[in-house]
Formats: C-alpha cells, structure tokens, sequence
C-alpha cells in the first residue's frame, strides 16, 4: 500500500472504468478519461489521500478519501471510495484496502467516514458491515441504470 502518484492515474482510471459495465459500483455509464480525472487527482493531498495497493506487481485496488460536502462543519468527516480490478477480487484486497482507511482515519483528524454504495451491492455493503460500519441512511431510486431504478445506500462509522 503506497500513497498514488501521477503515473498511477492511468490504471486507477482503467480499474474504475472496469466496474462501470456490472452497474454495481458507480453510477458512471460510460468510461471516463484519464484527463477527465486529472483535478480529481489533484484534490488529494495529505488530508485526503489516494492510496493504490499493489500485488504481483502492479496496481490492483485504490482507495480515496474526499471531503463530505465541502462546508467547514463537515471537516471531520470524509467520504472514502475503493474500487479493485475485477480480477482481484474476492481475495482480501478489499478488506486490506478498507483497513487502510481505517488506520490512516485518526491522522486525518476525521471522526466519522462514510461510504455511498448501491442498495444492491450486496458484496460491498457486507464488505463494509463487517469493518463496523452501519446503515446511516438510503437514498431510494435516486439512480437510474440501463432503465432499472436503484437505491443508494449511506453507510457511516463513527471513529
């Protein structure tokens, strides 16, 4: 697990585009272009990293941190993001990845983390549940995919 540099941004962009096809991840239809992430990449820094987790060589998950709706009051709490190549998955990255956030939270200065994940993302909220965070809110049918509405559940933890 490292903090991400420049030249990771191309695979965290390939990883984050592999999940838009399952609908399960991301409310993304369509792939997004490393340079359309560019001032996303940027907006991390010491208080709000991007770690990227690397096995068998190579960048295999990332993790982001991002500030919760941007007004003072909230600086405290962020939301944290994980995305893992599909064929990593299912062997613990998650898990790594979300024990990160959850080390690296106090050196933050964050008291609460919170995570947006799709209601029917069973793999992710079970990923999630099992760190200790609980269902702090759900968003119903806020999204729409390929015609199917979808819930979005609000998943919080307090430090």
């Amino acid at each position: 697990m490292r903090t991400a540099t420049r030249q990771d941004l191309p695979r965290i962009v390939e990883i984050y585009n592999a999940a838009i096809p399952g609908r399960m991840a991301t409310a993304d239809t369509e792939p997004v272009s490393v340079q359309s992430r560019e001032a996303w990449f940027a907006a991390h820094g010491p208080k709000r990293p991007l770690r990227v987790l690397e096995a068998e060589g190579r960048v295999v998950g990332w993790l982001s941190f991002r500030d919760f709706y941007g007004r003072p009051a909230y600086s405290r709490t962020a939301e944290i993001g994980l995305y893992l190549d599909p064929a990593h998955q299912g062997r613990g990255h998650g898990r790594t990845l979300l024990a990160e956030a959850l080390t690296l939270a106090p050196s933050l200065e964050l008291d609460a983390l919170l995570a947006f994940v799709f209601a029917h993302n069973a793999a992710s909220l079970a990923l999630f549940e099992r760190q200790g965070f609980v269902r702090w809110g759900l968003l119903p049918d806020v999204a729409e995919l390929d015609g199917v509405r979808r819930s979005l559940a609000i998943l919080g933890l307090r430090l």
